[in-house]
C-alpha cells in the first residue's frame, strides 16, 4: 500500500500536489539551496541527527542561513501526522528561505543494480555540498540508462572510481579487501558509507576504475538502498551478485539499524504552540 504524501513548506502541511513556493525563489530558479533524504522504517526517521547536521554543513558551505529548531519542530510534526509507514522523507531549505519538508513513497530499486561508467568531474566549490543542484547528477543517470544500465557510477577524468549519482560504491579487491573512494577523492560524506566503514574494516583510498573492473562483488549503499549488490559493470557480470562480503555488511548494517534507528520525534504539544 503507498505510503501518504505529504507536504510541509514553513510548517503549513498539506497532501504534495497542494503545497505550493513563490515561483521567484533561487532554490527553484538557480537550484540554490541545500537537501537531505532520510528513510522512514514505520514512521521513525534513520540517522536523523546526522542528516541535519551534515545539511548545516551543506548550508554553511553555500552561506544559506538555516534556522534549525523550526525545521526540528515542522519534521516533528509532519511525521506525527503520517503514522507508522515505510518511505523517505526530503528536507529542502532554499534561498528563498522556504523550509520544505515531503514525505515520500521509496523508489522502485530492485534486488541488485547494473551500472555504467560515466566520466565526471567534480566541481570545487560544490564537492561535498548537497545542494539542490543536482543536474549533473541526474543526467548521468540517464546516460547510464541509454547504455541499458540501472545507474551510473561517477569516474573522473584521470580514470578514479568516485560514487554513483546518490550513493556509495563498495567493492572486494583482487586482493580480498573491501574497499571505496576516500572523501578526499571528491565524493559526498554519505551518513550510510560512514556507518559502514564504523563496522568493519575498510580500505579507503583513490582506486582506478581498472582496480574496480576485477572485482568479484561490489555493492552501493545510501540511505534509501542500504546495501544493494552490484550485478555489473559496462555490461560485465560481476562473479558474486551477492557476494559473501555484500552480505556481511547487509547483515551488519541490519544490526545497526536495530540499534541506531531514531525513535519518530514527539509532535509539538498545540498548548505549547498556542502560548
Amino acid at each position: 500500500m503507498p505510503s501518504p504524501e505529504l507536504a510541509s513548506v514553513d510548517g503549513v502541511i498539506t497532501p504534495t500536489p497542494e503545497a505550493r513556493i513563490p515561483p521567484g525563489d533561487d532554490g527553484l530558479l538557480r537550484g540554490d539551496g541545500v537537501f537531505e533524504v532520510i528513510r522512514l522504517y514505520q514512521g521513525r526517521p534513520f540517522a536523523l541527527v546526522e542528516h541535519l547536521d551534515r545539511m548545516e554543513r551543506s548550508a554553511d558551505a553555500i552561506e544559506l542561513p538555516i534556522e534549525r529548531a523550526p525545521l526540528e519542530a515542522e519534521i516533528a510534526a509532519i511525521l506525527a501526522e503520517y503514522g507508522k509507514h515505510e518511505g523517505q522523507m526530503r528536507l529542502v531549505v532554499t534561498r528563498g528561505g522556504r523550509r520544505l519538508i515531503f514525505t515520500e513513497n521509496l523508489p522502485p530499486l530492485g534486488g541488485e543494480v547494473a551500472l555504467a561508467t560515466v566520466r565526471y568531474s567534480p566541481t570545487i566549490i560544490l564537492t561535498g555540498v548537497k545542494s539542490l543542484s543536482y543536474a549533473a547528477n541526474m543526467q548521468a543517470t540517464r546516460i547510464a540508462k541509454a547504455k541499458g544500465a540501472d545507474e551510473a557510477l561517477l569516474v573522473r577524468p584521470d580514470g578514479i572510481v568516485l560514487e554513483a549519482p546518490t550513493s556509495t560504491i563498495f567493492w572486494v579487491s583482487p586482493e580480498g579487501g573491501l574497499r571505496t573512494p576516500s572523501i578526499g577523492s571528491g565524493i559526498l560524506e554519505s551518513i550510510t558509507r560512514a556507518k559502514i566503514v564504523r563496522e568493519l574494516h575498510v580500505e579507503e583510498g583513490e582506486y582506478p576504475i581498472e582496480d574496480l573492473r576485477g572485482a568479484r562483488e561490489a555493492f552501493l549503499a545510501s540511505t534509501v538502498r542500504e546495501a544493494q549488490p552490484v550485478s555489473a559493470l559496462d555490461g560485465r557480470a560481476l562473479p558474486e551478485v551477492p557476494g559473501p562480503r555484500t552480505q556481511e555488511v547487509i547483515e551488519a548494517f541490519a544490526g545497526v539499524l536495530a540499534s541506531e534507528l531514531d525513535p519518530a520525534p514527539p509532535a509539538a504539544d498545540p498548548a505549547e504552540e498556542r502560548s
